[in-house]
C-alpha cells in the first residue's frame, strides 16, 4: 500500500521519527496525512460530535489540510472493504468515497488529489506564503463555508484541529434543520 502515492511525488513522502512505536506520515507536501494509532479514537469522537448520525459507525484514520477527515464506514462495505467517507466541517457535510482504505491510497489520492484533498488550493496557500500545518493543526475557514464564508485563501488561517473541530460542532449542532437562508446575527462560543 502507499506505493502509487510514493511513486506520485517522487520520493517526497515526509515522516517524522517515531512517536509511541508509529510513525507519523505526511504525503503530499503536508496535504494529507495519516493519524497516529494512538490518536485515531479522538479524532474519530470529534467527527461524532460534528456528524452523529455516523456514530458506532466511523473510524477516521487521516486527515486533509483544510481539516476534512476520512474515515471508513461500518455501514457501506463493499467487496469486503468498508468504503471511505469524506467529514467536511467547513461545509457540514459528509461525502461518500465509493472505494476501499487500499484503494484510496493508491488510487484516488494519487489521481483525485484536487477532488480528495484539495491540492490545488493547497499548493495556491502555500505559494501566497501559508504554511503546511503542523499534526495538531489544519487550515481552516474562519468563517465556515456553512455561515456564508468565501472559499478563498482570504477565509482560511492556521487553527489547532481539536479547537477546529470542537467550535464546528458546536454551530453544527445549533444550525442543522434551520431553513436555507435563515439569517443568523450572532454566534457565541462559551466554555
Amino acid at each position: 500500500m502507499f506505493d502509487r502515492l510514493k511513486a506520485r511525488l517522487g520520493g517526497n513522502v515526509n515522516s517524522t521519527g517515531p512517536t509511541g512505536g508509529d510513525q507519523e506520515r505526511i504525503f503530499l507536501d503536508g496535504a494529507y496525512r495519516l493519524h497516529k494509532t494512538e490518536d485515531v479514537s479522538r479524532f474519530t469522537a470529534l467527527a461524532v460530535d460534528a456528524f452523529p448520525q455516523f456514530q458506532q459507525r466511523i473510524t477516521c484514520f487521516g486527515a486533509s489540510w483544510l481539516g476534512c477527515q476520512f474515515a471508513t464506514d461500518e455501514a457501506r462495505i463493499v467487496g469486503g472493504d468498508r468504503q471511505i467517507l469524506l467529514l467536511e466541517p467547513g461545509t457540514g457535510e459528509a461525502l461518500e468515497i465509493p472505494v476501499g482504505f487500499s484503494a484510496f491510497h493508491d488510487s484516488e489520492l494519487v489521481q483525485q488529489s484536487d477532488a480528495v484533498a484539495a491540492f490545488s488550493f493547497f499548493n495556491a496557500w502555500r505559494a501566497a506564503g501559508g504554511e503546511a500545518p503542523q499534526y495538531d493543526q489544519c487550515v481552516g475557514y474562519k468563517q465556515p463555508l456553512f455561515l456564508g464564508g468565501s472559499d478563498d485563501l482570504s477565509n482560511l488561517e492556521i487553527t489547532d484541529f481539536d479547537v477546529y473541530w470542537s467550535i464546528a460542532a458546536q454551530i453544527l449542532q445549533k444550525v442543522r434543520g434551520l431553513p436555507a437562508g435563515t439569517s443568523m446575527r450572532q454566534i457565541g462560543i462559551a466554555d
